[in-house]
């Protein structure tokens, strides 16, 4: 995998991977960091993937986030070629357990999201 915390940025992106290419480090993945204060919009990062899916062939990952995990989700995992294949919260420690150790409602939320991207029926899985 080939990270980078690029996850709304296009020409950043693909200015990067072109020179990782050129330079001849081989990936089967590429990873993307996304936090809206650096990276845009959700809309954004959508481009950006679908772009790098498209131009590139690679599965890809969004590696390293903090906020709109549902979103993030839906993103990833409908992109056109079906590429997306995880996502990783970063820190989750203070997102998923309270100050005295309890499971917080959103670490519960992702058996939601399990159930609805991952467990899939076995003939569906390659």
């Amino acid at each position: 995998m080939l990270h980078i915390a690029l996850g709304g940025q296009n020409r950043e992106s693909t200015f990067w991977l072109d020179n990782m290419i050129a330079r001849g480090v081989d990936f089967d993945v590429i990873g993307l960091s996304y936090y809206p204060r650096w990276h845009g919009t959700l809309d954004d990062l959508k481009a950006n993937l679908t772009d790098l899916e498209s131009r590139y062939n690679k599965y890809l990952n969004v590696v390293e986030y903090a906020q709109h995990k549902n979103e993030i989700c839906d993103i990833v995992f409908n992109l056109p070629g079906k590429m997306g294949t995880g996502t990783f919260i970063w820190e989750p420690i203070g997102i998923f357990f309270d100050k005295t150790g309890n499971v917080t409602p959103e670490l519960k939320g992702y058996q939601e999201l399990t159930t609805k991207y991952l467990q899939k029926p076995p003939e569906t899985i390659k």
